[in-house]
């Protein structure tokens, strides 16, 4: 499974790169609004941290307006990716960027019949909010799985990428259904590091080491 950062804070994805395990990044224009950057710049800016895919949100609403800022975000840099919202003239913009060779990532996807629509009309990606719908009691898991089982029944290439992650739970849960990326904020993947016993562990470790040393002084 590949990890994506979900955030526009070009500290905070340095940071998560650093590691050397970060596969890409995605943003939205909320995330980029709180950077107080211009909505390009920022982007343009993540595009020189990593090398993988980077998602930029189109703001339009209309095919024509998706398609022609579709393809303006393309031109900052070969790994970006555009995000567009899955409604009607969304599917519409998807079907005329992928016949152009432009990648995008269907978002804001809360069912398996719009997950459908994507995949037929050519997205690289689609993001199913798992968060979002458990935020509502629904099963948002359980949406990945069934997503995962018809793109396998029908050979669609479509990825399916888990956003809106709220825990490291949430990410193992995604993994553990087939999704092909995780994208989570930045204060969760750092949880991903976290276990008790290992801490326990490594300290029990270093006590029996340091005893050794005092032993033969």
């Amino acid at each position: 499974m590949r990890i994506f950062i979900d955030s526009a804070n070009l500290a905070e994805i340095r940071r998560a790169v650093s590691y050397g395990i970060i596969d890409g990044v995605t943003t939205n224009p909320s995330l980029i609004a709180k950077e107080g950057h211009d909505h390009h710049d920022q982007i343009r800016a993540i595009c020189g941290i990593l090398d993988g895919d980077i998602s930029a949100e189109v703001v339009s609403t209309d095919v024509d307006g998706m398609i022609a800022e579709g393809r303006e975000l393309a031109k900052i840099h070969d790994s970006v990716v555009v995000k567009i919202p899955l409604i009607r003239d969304g599917i519409k913009a998807v079907g005329a960027l992928a016949s152009e060779g432009i990648r995008t990532n269907v978002t804001l996807c809360f069912s398996p019949l719009q997950a459908i629509l994507a995949a037929k009309a050519g997205a690289y990606l689609i993001s199913p909010f798992i968060g979002r719908l458990d935020d509502i009691s629904l099963d948002g898991i359980q949406l990945i799985r069934e997503i995962v089982t018809i793109y396998d029944n029908y050979g669609y290439a479509t990825q399916v990428l888990a956003a809106s992650a709220r825990s490291p739970l949430h990410v193992k849960e995604a993994a553990l259904a087939g999704a092909h990326v995780s994208t989570l904020p930045y204060k969760v993947f750092d949880k991903m590091f976290s276990h008790p016993l290992t801490d326990i562990g490594l300290e029990k470790f270093l006590a029996d080491y340091r005893r050794t040393l005092v032993a033969h002084a």
